[in-house]
């Protein structure tokens, strides 16, 4: 049956006999919500809604971890025609009540107690909300507000068919959602998508990625990122049992229990599993470490057979069989034993990484993608992966390539505009509709299109050379010992880079060198930890043109995180913020350098 809003996407959900439509874990297992549950849930508070005055075009912001409560919350909005602004829980109050005000919500549904404590002491920054709503049960030092589950407990159900008329008027061209972006570079922007955005990357998706309605996903990346969300979406349109992990870090109890056929992550979940069984398998005997790299070794052999989805024969077939049965097959149990593929999106994923995970069988399909086009553009796929590429374009999406190198995209999931931002559109969405990315790239004979930097990282040095960092970022973190890097350059002289080590690998290492970590400053001072870094960085070097090698660079004593603000929800780097925070690290490092070139009376 053709879709072509939100609305009737759940009508779809709401008539499916599917007793495992949700699975959550309140306590100590995990509990199904059917289909029809569901239903009766969103229908009850879509009435709630309407009889609170809410209707076509009115904002209703939503700040929540996951959970059932998300597409309750979201399904209820999107049929009364009002719209879903979904806030990151990790945002501040002050962070918070910007959106707020800036979408003009009038009702706001609010998860963590702290949460909302904080924005009624920012109330006065947001004049439009009429109403706050608990979503669990309101804690101490807040004032007197409505909980989500009075609101159901009193709301009747509406006639089936005055429900399924209001959802039915809901049009393709209405406004949806307003998705705020993360603001890396400066003022978040909200992201106005309308139902037939959201609906054509739906499915334009489904055409060429092969989610089947006897799988079980596993959800961990916010659902506030559209990634996620328009994911759900299709994990519902084919009738995907969707599973809520508790938490991110509770992901390795979360896989075990729900064994996912599917998910979707960032390349920093994927980043932090590999390093996670490097660091196993350097703690373990010697034999077991040869085994594991002549396994890993077999693997890259067998990478064309794998990505072409094919067994190979002859003795790299045995081999093959070998490595799954002893090393191979311990990695994809951890996944849950019925893991199929998954998806990675919201930056680029090192080729290092992609190649060790499908050497060992674990497909994992590369995409590329922005809020602002609802957001997939292109994806990897079963008949088509081309490593260290983001794939060809999904159905529907027009590319192209500028003459500056800069990614255009045009199609019908491309954004109405950004909220309140007229000049910003306008710079962002040209006469003809393309949509200007930000993102540099080239697409290869296959048009698989590989991106290969960020137009606003662009560093141009002290001589007019333009680097694009990334690549050299993710060439970095290949490492074992480093879990973030940021190049640093702009109208300098010659590069230099922060490095975050990865501290467990670090710990482990250290601990079999005879190092102290009590004191991670101290330990990072150490001859010989200096010289295992600066040992990776040369060899990082060895690769690249010398103009864009590193030629100092400095350890970070502390992990990037939100809570610091380096990151982004989706673990971006905030290089803005990593320049401001760090600004006397950067300077030291040149300052030192400086010195160094003076005393040789050459380069650092």
């Amino acid at each position: 049956m053709s879709i072509s809003t939100l609305s009737e996407l759940f009508l779809e959900v709401a008539g499916r006999d599917q007793p495992e439509c949700l699975l959550w874990k309140p306590d100590d297992a995990y509990e199904a919500i059917s289909a029809s549950e569901l239903a009766r849930r969103v229908r009850k508070l879509h009435t709630v809604l309407l009889d609170l005055g809410i209707g076509p075009g009115d904002r209703v912001g939503l700040i929540a971890d996951n959970g059932p409560h998300w597409p309750l919350i979201d399904f209820a909005t999107l049929t009364t025609g009002a719209v879903l602004v979904p806030v990151y829980p990790t945002l501040t109050p002050e962070q918070a009540a910007f959106i707020l005000d800036d979408c003009g919500a009038r009702m706001v549904f609010v998860e963590d107690s702290e949460t909302l404590a904080g924005l009624f002491e920012e109330r006065d920054r947001m004049p439009s909300v009429e109403r706050f709503v608990s979503i669990g049960a309101v804690g101490e030092g807040v004032p007197e507000v409505e909980t989500l589950t009075d609101l159901l407990t009193a709301a009747a159900e509406p006639e089936p068919t005055d429900f399924e008329r209001r959802a039915r008027a809901v049009g393709a061209d209405d406004l949806a959602t307003l998705i705020y972006t993360s603001g890396t570079t400066g003022r978040p922007k909200g992201v106005m998508l309308t139902h037939g955005n959201i609906v054509s990357n739906v499915l334009a998706a489904l055409e060429v990625i092969p989610f089947d309605g006897s799988f079980t996903a596993l959800v961990f990346l916010p659902l506030s990122h559209s990634f996620e969300r328009t994911v759900d979406y299709c994990y519902l349109r084919k009738g995907v049992a969707i599973a809520y992990a508790q938490s991110i870090d509770t992901l390795a109890e979360n896989l075990a229990e729900v064994r996912p056929h599917v998910f979707v992550s960032v390349p920093r979940v994927y980043e932090k599993i590999l390093a996670r069984v490097q660091d196993g398998v350097a703690s373990s005997s010697a034999l077991k470490r040869r085994l594991f790299a002549w396994s890993v070794s077999i693997g890259k052999r067998a990478l064309p057979d794998r990505l072409a989805g094919e067994a190979p024969r002859g003795l790299l077939g045995l081999q093959l069989r070998l490595a799954d049965a002893l090393v191979f097959g311990k990695i994809r149990a951890r996944l849950g034993g019925r893991f199929e593929f998954a998806i990675s999106g919201g930056a680029p994923l090192p080729p290092e990484v992609a190649e060790f995970f499908w050497g060992a069988g674990v497909r994992i399909f590369e995409g590329y993608g922005l809020s602002e086009t609802s957001p997939v553009l292109t994806v990897n796929r079963p008949d088509s992966v081309r490593l260290g590429t983001v794939g060809p374009a999904i159905p529907v999406v027009e590319l192209r390539i500028a003459d500056d190198g800069e990614i255009l995209a045009r199609g019908p999931n491309i954004m109405r505009g950004y909220h309140g931002l007229p000049e910003e559109t306008a710079a962002a969405i040209d006469d003809e509709g393309w949509f200007h990315t930000g993102d540099i790239g080239e697409f290869d004979e296959a048009w698989h299109l590989r991106i290969t930097g960020r137009k606003k990282e662009l560093i141009v040095n002290a001589y007019g050379k333009n680097i694009a960092p990334s690549p050299i970022e993710n060439a970095l973190k290949a490492s074992p010992y480093i879990a973030h890097a940021v190049v640093i350059g702009d109208r300098r002289k010659f590069l230099s880079a922060l490095l975050v080590p990865d501290f467990a690998a670090l710990a482990t290492w250290c601990g079999d060198n005879g190092i102290d970590v009590s004191d991670w400053e101290t330990a990072l001072d150490d001859e010989k930890v200096r010289n295992l870094f600066g040992f990776e960085v040369a060899r990082v070097n060895e690769d690249l043109s010398r103009f864009q090698q590193v030629k100092a660079w400095e350890l970070v004593p502390n992990d990037f995180s939100e809570a610091g603000g380096e990151l982004t929800p989706t673990q971006k780097v905030k290089r803005r913020v990593v320049h401001e925070k760090y600004a006397g690290l950067i300077d030291g490092v040149y300052d030192a350098a400086e010195r160094r070139l003076a005393a040789k009376g050459g380069a650092p």
